[in-house]
């Protein structure tokens, strides 16, 4: 489903599960950076167990922004990689676990999908080359202005897949990034890492899902674990419901529609490469020393908080009068597949389900009405009953008619009101706009980067009034600067459209008249309607595809071999007949390797990634496989109106013909190749603080060949099996830096080992229910009958994660700082007579200096270095924050670590010297409900 579209129509339904992030910044003292110290209480009044990346999420963004510029280098980007992940990092401060996941190798239904968007990326990146030195030559010959064209090779994005040399790259980097942050962080101190790169197979946010699941399964599992999941992909939500876990947030940059972006040849902002006339570039600012900055801010993130998407879901879900129990985790499992219709990233959406429309809410009405009739819910731990679906999709397909007419009356309707908003502007606005200091700016913009501001506006209108008068060479429309030069920014006459429509795609399907049917299975599919035998094959196709999402989401993959053949999909009206239709997928598939994957995905442009007579394969006229890899394609554009939003008629890679081609280059792999080539596992991360510290180093020190059970009791209840690592980071060894620009870990203390998540028999089935123990979180929904039951209490919302948060006060220094800019003796403002506040200048800390009095010394000269990581106790010594009333039963792990307190006493609190050293930073939080207050030593002021 489309990313912005689903985002935008849950926001607006249920705008009470977003949440704006608290985020606190380094500061910088004598041009010298500070550090966020992570270890300290979440800002955000909530405290998050374990953090998982979908390290794609963030590759992407950092590689080849669009909304700023791109990183000049490699080592560039891996830098930016790393400083995304510290920022996210510092908002979310994880205590227990930290979980990077790369996409690896994807199971071939979504193969499809990567195939379709790199051949579209290629396809795009060399037309949009081939328009920019188009306009750039013809700007040029009528005398234009732009800045020489940088020699530089273009980033590729789709080196961004498993098998390639930048992915090797970024996995030595990250497990560089790793070891130094354990080392030298005291916010990882206690942490648990798990890198999952792309060798292993899976995609990211499905192996974070894999790890949940079997976690889940195990006896020390905490229940009550709050989990934080990163990324901007619409699944997420879904996967987050699917575990039934309590305690879950998703952390997201918030979506800004509309950045602006800067032209390819200019480099200015508000127009496009097509639009570009080769103007001048504006001064920005009096000495242009704005030049290279950039209108936009550094992008926000927000919380998506699914305990309250849960709550929603309950009231919306909830039916009286049926003839089975009603329950809350079945209904939203139902809901999660309800939403599978509308598309996802291995079906396309059904012809008349479109999320804009309201068909989720649709799909909801129709399910509560159908509900009684069927007996049960739809689905159970990811296995589908399709008797029940069909009463579902037939009830849809009987108002499929209806549909497709009321979307073609309200995009007539909307036509109309763009064309008469077309004639009403063009009315409305001036024939003359000046340019240059006198151009008009929107309220609020005049101060922005790129604006002029002009030192006298009048002596400028004059003289552009006398330049005119005087000068009838000149265009009456050109404008001026303040010297009186006309300005090559002048005024532009502004053009009236050529047409007041736009032209419309052709479309020969015609879903609102009669006779829909045939003719989309003849346009579409290429048979006729009457073709009973061929629509049952796509039915069975796409119900085959329903039930594989549906267990990929709550059991992992039930088959990598599996993929839809088919570029669109059925009518609602034709599922029937489904319930006797096979759902079962063949056992004991293997995934793809990495070079295989490329070979499937890649287009013959990106071959440059690939060994030379692999890559031969893609180019070769005489290759046995070159129609896999057409140099160009068609796109249809299925009633949309853009191109991106098209459908990619490629052909689907035959995997037989592809691995028996491959066979005959399999021996021309260089080792390293063939290490690339090869599939690999997760690797745990700990610094020498944490309890499994010594337990690793000690299987280390006795050359253990046998995988060894991992103790629960050292790691917060996290299971597994331990193998020991070729490539280990090893304490006193020197972790070199794969970066040139920062230093290698001389002083190192981390370990890492082989990690596998516990196993299960392939038949075993992944139970979606709240575990035993769970805690609901407090509602945050004002209740359904709270005007009956509140005695005429007001409503009080919660807007953060915490209902009791204090309201704002003023501190200390917000008292001393009134005390020296209010008017003493006046009485005026509300603070004019008030005395300061009690104990303002206990223990003389502030008393005023006296004449020849020395300056104030440096407030933590005093402090010694290894006082530098004071700050809260370990994770494993403190109580667990905001977990409700009384005290929590001390599960196996607890107890274990409390008993071994004495024995990681000594060393907890010291600190490396050398690079990274943090300095120290005093608490100053006193007073935050349920935290101690160490760092204030004095009583907080009376409340005004």
């Amino acid at each position: 489903m489309g990313v912005p579209a689903f985002f935008r129509w849950l926001s607006r339904k249920y705008p009470s599960i977003i949440v704006n992030c608290v985020e606190e910044k380094p500061k910088e003292c004598n041009g010298v950076k500070i550090p966020v110290d992570a270890s300290k209480p979440n800002p955000n009044d909530v405290e998050f167990d374990n953090l998982y990346l979908d390290m794609n999420g963030i590759i992407h963004p950092c590689t080849h922004p669009e909304d700023k510029p791109a990183p000049k280098n490699e080592d560039e980007m891996m830098v930016a990689i790393f400083e995304y992940i510290d920022r996210l990092f510092n908002i979310v401060r994880p205590r227990r676990l930290l979980y990077m996941a790369i996409d690896g190798v994807a199971p071939r239904a979504k193969m499809n999908q990567q195939r379709s968007r790199r051949f579209r990326a290629s396809k795009e990146g060399m037309e949009a080359a081939v328009e920019k030195q188009r306009v750039r030559e013809e700007i040029l010959a009528k005398g234009g202005f732009l800045p020489p064209e940088e020699i530089k090779e273009r980033f590729d994005s789709n080196c961004i897949t498993p098998g390639t040399e930048f992915m090797d790259n970024l996995a030595k980097c990250l497990r560089y990034y790793i070891a130094d942050r354990l080392n030298n962080d005291p916010g990882w101190k206690n942490l648990t890492v798990i890198l999952s790169d792309a060798s292993a197979p899976g995609e990211g946010e499905h192996k974070i899902m894999d790890y949940i699941r079997r976690q889940r399964a195990q006896p020390n599992h905490d229940p009550n674990t709050h989990h934080c999941l990163c990324g901007a992909d619409a699944d997420l939500i879904m996967l987050g419901l699917a575990t039934h876990e309590p305690n879950f947030t998703i952390i997201r940059e918030e979506f800004k529609p509309n950045k602006p972006k800067p032209c390819g040849l200019c480099n200015q902002f508000g127009h496009e490469v097509k639009d570009c006339e080769g103007l001048p570039r504006e001064k920005k600012g009096k000495h242009d020393e704005l030049a290279d900055s950039l209108p936009c801010a550094e992008g926000e993130f927000i919380f998506l908080r699914l305990n309250v998407l849960r709550e929603y879901l309950e009231r919306e879900l909830t039916m009286a009068s049926l003839p089975f129990t009603f329950d809350v985790e079945r209904s939203i499992d139902d809901w999660v597949f309800m939403c599978f219709f509308v598309g996802n990233d291995f079906l396309p959406h059904l012809p008349s389900l479109e999320i804009r429309e309201g068909a989720i809410d649709r799909l909801v009405n129709i399910y509560k009405n159908v509900v009684h009739k069927t007996g049960g819910y739809l689905t159970e731990s990811g296995y589908v009953n399709l008797q029940r679906v069909q009463m579902i999709m037939l009830a849809v397909g009987e108002v499929e008619d209806s549909i497709f007419k009321k979307r073609k009356d309200d995009e007539d309707s909307f036509r109309r009101r763009q064309k008469e908003k077309r004639k009403r502007m063009k009315r409305d606005q001036p024939a003359f706009s000046p340019g240059g200091i006198l151009t008009p700016h929107a309220l609020g913009s005049r101060n922005s980067p790129g604006s002029q501001v002009a030192s006298n506006p009048r002596q400028a209108a004059y003289e552009m009034r006398m330049q005119n008068n005087c000068s009838p060479s000149v265009s009456p429309n050109t404008s001026f600067t303040s010297d009186g030069s006309p300005s090559p920014i002048g005024g532009i006459k502004r053009k009236a459209e050529d047409s007041d429509s736009e032209p419309e795609p052709e479309d020969n399907v015609r879903l609102w008249e009669a006779g829909w049917k045939q003719r989309y299975y003849k346009n579409k599919f290429d048979v006729d309607a009457a073709d009973e035998k061929f629509r049952r094959k796509v039915v069975q196709s796409y119900v085959e595809g329903l039930c594989w999402v549906l267990r990929y989401y709550y059991q992992g993959c039930a088959s990598w071999k599996w993929y839809y053949p088919f570029h669109y999909a059925p009518f609602a009206s034709d599922f029937e007949g489904i319930a006797d239709m096979p759902s079962e997928f063949e056992k004991g598939t293997k995934p793809f390797k990495p070079l295989e994957q490329l070979m499937g995905v890649f287009p013959a442009a990106s071959g440059n990634f690939l060994p030379p007579s692999w890559r031969k394969l893609m180019s070769d006229p005489d290759s046995s496989i070159i129609d896999f890899y057409p140099e160009d394609f068609a796109i249809d554009l299925n009633g949309k109106k853009y191109a991106w939003q098209g459908v990619a008629l490629l052909p689907f890679v035959d995997e037989r013909r592809l691995r028996a081609a491959l066979e005959e280059v399999y021996p021309d792999l260089t080792p390293e190749e063939t290490k690339r080539n090869s599939l690999g596992g997760d690797v745990l991360f700990v610094g020498k603080h944490h309890p499994l510290h010594d337990f690793i180093l000690e299987l280390y020190q006795t050359g253990s060949t046998e995988p060894v059970d991992v103790p629960p009791e050292l790691c917060h209840g996290i299971q597994g099996k331990f193998s020991l690592d070729e490539e280990a980071v090893l304490p006193d060894q020197i972790v070199c830096s794969p970066v040139p620009m920062l230093r290698d870990l001389t002083q190192n203390t981390a370990i890492s080992i082989n990690f596998k998540d516990p196993q299960f028999a392939e038949d075993y089935i992944f139970k979606a229910v709240m575990l035993p123990g769970a805690r609901k979180p407090a509602p945050v929904l004002k209740p359904s009958d709270w005007e009956k039951s509140s005695n005429g209490r007001q409503w009080k919302p919660q807007l953060g994660f915490n209902r009791d948060r204090r309201p704002v006060h003023l501190d200390q220094a917000a008292f001393r700082t009134l005390g020296h800019v209010m008017p003493r003796g006046s009485g005026a403002g509300v603070y004019g007579n008030a005395a300061p506040p009690p104990a303002t200048y206990q223990g003389n800390l502030y008393r005023p200096l006296l004449r020849g009095q020395a300056q104030i010394p440096k407030l933590m000269s005093n402090m010694r270095p290894q006082d530098s990581w004071r700050g809260p106790p370990p994770l494993f010594q403190q109580q667990r924050f905001d977990r409700g009333v009384g005290a929590e039963p001390l599960l196996p792990w607890n107890r274990m670590l409390q008993t071994q307190n004495a024995a990681f006493q000594p060393n907890q609190y010291q600190m490396l010297a050398g690079p990274g050293g943090y300095p120290p930073r005093r608490d100053d939080r006193g007073g935050r409900q349920g935290y101690p207050r160490e760092g204030r030593k004095y009583p907080l002021p009376p409340p005004s």
